[in-house]
């Protein structure tokens, strides 16, 4: 045994430096993995705002970050970053669960699903384009703000042309 061996983490996923600072949700989406006649394309596979980040820096370079996901599959597998989603409830905002966030994303991300089959031969590598394709129609509900009534009882100038003046 060697005293420098690395113990095995799980799978190193590259995401981007500003992804690495984020407390947002960590959507795992999986394609090609349920078969029959009724089934949908995309299925959550995981969703956490907990994570494990791994730097690796080069001499001279930009360090580099990646997501440790146990049993991530490029051929299977999209992760998705998505930010704490709400909904209106009764005029209250109540924050959607995990798993919830993770079913809006794979109904929007469906039509981008590519078909496949599940299975691949032995000597196949890992696929050049990612499972499900990144640039969907999304079309989410939004909420709307009102902007609050401005006092009435004292006039406000925007834009004077010549020196100030208070109105009294």
């Amino acid at each position: 045994m060697s005293i420098f061996k690395r113990k095995s983490q799980g799978t190193l996923v590259p995401i981007h430096e500003d992804n690495a600072k984020t407390k947002d949700w960590v959507v795992l989406l999986e394609a090609a993995t349920i078969v029959g006649q009724s089934r949908d394309k995309l299925r959550v596979a995981l969703t956490t705002q907990e994570r494990k980040l791994v730097k690796r820096r080069k001499l001279f370079q930009k360090p580099k970050y990646f997501l440790v996901v146990d049993g991530y599959d490029p051929r299977i597998h999209g992760l998705y970053f998505c930010p704490q989603l709400y909904r209106k409830e009764d005029g209250d905002l109540v924050p959607l669960s995990g798993q919830e966030i993770g079913q809006l994303m794979a109904h929007a991300l469906e039509g981008g699903a590519v078909e496949k089959t599940p299975w691949y031969e032995p000597t196949d590598g890992a696929p050049k384009a990612s499972i499900i394709d990144s640039a969907p129609q999304l079309e989410f509900d939004s909420l709307v703000v009102e902007s609050p009534n401005a006092r009435v009882s004292e006039p406000v100038v925007l834009r004077t042309s010549g020196p100030r003046e208070k109105k009294s």
